[in-house]
């Protein structure tokens, strides 16, 4: 059975910090791409980083760039999304997504992942940014 379970969210004030942790386990276990997205009310959902587990290639939103890092140290890892200087736009609830397909690396480092090409998704986690 294929789980991605999140943590670390919460509610921190315009400039804290917060670190995500998504938890992997099941047949998806070695997916070669690692996404995380958010989605506001009244939002779509929308792409925040990604990583490329072969060469470790990433992506980031221009929205988050200089303040968010995804990571993961090895493949029995979690996938870590730390988020600094946050601001209350980033408010949102952050999913992490894989799939068992071989999603290509074009993909990942142009920014056009998109929520369809995951099948397996997180419950969520709740950011809440006050200014």
């Amino acid at each position: 059975q294929v789980q991605l379970v999140e943590s670390g969210g919460g509610s921190v004030q315009a400039g804290g910090s917060l670190t995500l942790s998504c938890k992997i386990s099941g047949d998806v276990y070695g997916s070669n791409v690692y996404a995380w997205f958010r989605q506001a009310p009244g939002h779509e959902r929308e792409e925040v980083a990604a990583l490329y587990v072969g060469d470790g290639s990433i992506y980031y939103a221009d929205s988050v760039k200089g303040r968010f890092t995804i990571s993961q140290d090895d493949a029995d890892s979690p996938v870590l999304l730390q988020m600094t200087n946050l601001e209350p736009e980033d408010s949102a609830m952050y999913y992490c997504a894989a799939d068992r397909s071989t999603i290509p690396r074009w993909k990942v480092v142009e920014g056009l992942l998109r929520s369809t090409d995951f099948g397996f998704w997180g419950q969520g986690t709740q950011v809440t940014v006050s200014a």
